[in-house]
């Protein structure tokens, strides 16, 4: 899409997410829809609703003045006044409501767009600005639901993944000190990615691939899960709060391991890059390498001119990583940057020098702080139009049913 979009290519970008939004819930049943399958994650009738009333709140209400549909949606729909674990006990809508009611917002929307004027010198209208949060904001609940699709163990429509392909050999890139421009001024950027900012970054090694799966086994085998002396504080007390011994969804049977994938028990592939990691398992992985895991500065430096569609492992086709290859390659050389999985950094969460909260505090800035990791690279879930270089993903360290994993690097 063109940095100034028009009208047409607006509506196309909506009705296209849309589209993939019911594709992905036409597969499940609706007494499925309605059910809370884990406390981490939301209903996936309430995430379908939500997504309405966030678009009705902002192009129907902020933008265009419109009524709204229910008074009551600002209670049950917002997602600051309920936690996941509470939303399945809520008066939500049931699964024909609530797709009358998108469908419903959908057709004022796009009518309202009609008559609207995209105004440069109106920040919230500057190149589609405002719809494209509301585009964004559903794209990225589509990688959300998908979670919640995996972690209910129901089978879902998946493609065949090959088990056969070896893992690569680890290589390192070297990149040497220098500055380079970190963050966005694309139009369309979060304000967590602004302002683009030269940031000088001593050199450092980072690995070409993403750890496989065949990697991580060696740390699985090698007793990594027991060994105290990988642990951190904070990581250790994770590890025996979970009783955890592998990635969430590899079960080990028959003197193998396998993973389940969509509701289906699979061999462990081993050139797929391995998915479904903590923060503190991935940190444990880094200091049994003897590396660590890369500051988001390093990893958006390394990441530089990936491409962003052509060959890179995104838009949910795959439901899964690919086997690390060279696919969506750096200018650096760093391979299977975009997409496959989302990579965790050592970064706290928080702004750049100059951040400027917009167009409301509760998008970023509500949670910067010591309390997330930022995550990087998006994964097989996310949608191109998500998966910039330069976009920040965080979540608590501890959080697993995402789909993450890492890249290891080190001093030089």
């Amino acid at each position: 899409m063109r940095t100034r979009a028009t009208k047409g290519e607006l509506a196309d970008a909506l009705t296209r997410a849309r589209d993939v939004t019911l594709n992905i819930l036409a597969h499940v049943p609706d007494e499925e829809l309605v059910r809370q399958v884990s406390p981490l994650m939301s209903p996936l009738v309430w995430d379908l609703a939500h997504i309405g009333y966030f678009e009705e709140l902002w192009l129907l209400r902020r933008l265009g003045a419109r009524t709204p549909f229910e008074p009551r949606f600002d209670d049950l729909y917002d997602s600051f006044r309920h936690k996941r674990r509470e939303r399945g006990a809520l008066p939500v809508l049931q699964p024909d409501e609530a797709r009358a009611f998108v469908a419903n917002v959908r057709r004022r929307v796009l009518a309202l767009l009609e008559e609207i004027e995209l105004d440069e010198d109106d920040p919230l209208l500057r190149d589609g600005f405002v719809y494209a949060v509301v585009l964004q904001h559903e794209l990225q609940h589509q990688e959300t639901m998908l979670q919640t699709v995996h972690i209910s163990g129901r089978e879902y429509p998946v493609p065949e993944h090959d088990a056969r392909a070896a893992s690569p050999e680890v290589e390192e890139i070297v990149l040497p000190s220098g500055p380079f421009v970190l963050g966005s001024e694309h139009p369309w950027a979060y304000d967590n990615e602004r302002p683009a900012h030269v940031v000088d970054v001593p050199a450092f090694a980072i690995e070409r691939y993403p750890v496989t799966n065949a990697r991580y086994l060696e740390f699985v085998e090698d007793g990594g899960y027991r060994d105290r002396r990988l642990w951190s504080d904070d990581g250790w007390a994770w590890l025996r709060g979970e009783q955890a011994r592998a990635p969430l969804f590899w079960v080990h049977e028959a003197g193998e391991w396998k993973r389940l994938r969509f509701g289906r028990r699979e061999p462990l592939p081993p050139a797929e890059p391995v998915q479904h990691i903590s923060y503190w398992e991935a940190e444990a992985l880094a200091a049994w390498a003897d590396k660590r895991l890369p500051t988001e500065v390093e990893w958006e430096k390394a990441a530089q001119g990936a491409p962003l569609v052509h060959g890179a492992n995104v838009g949910r086709a795959s439901f899964g990583p690919l086997p690390a290859t060279e696919r969506a390659s750096s200018r650096a050389g760093v391979a299977c940057v975009v997409g496959d999985v989302w990579e965790w950094t050592s970064s706290r969460f928080t702004g750049y020098p100059g951040f400027t909260a917009f167009p409301y505090r509760e998008y970023s800035e509500v949670f910067f702080g010591d309390d997330y990791r930022v995550l990087r690279g998006g994964s097989w879930a996310t949608d191109p139009l998500v998966a910039r270089v330069s976009f920040r993903n965080w979540d608590y360290p501890q959080r697993r049913q995402i789909f993450s994993g890492v890249r290891l690097a080190r001093d030089v």
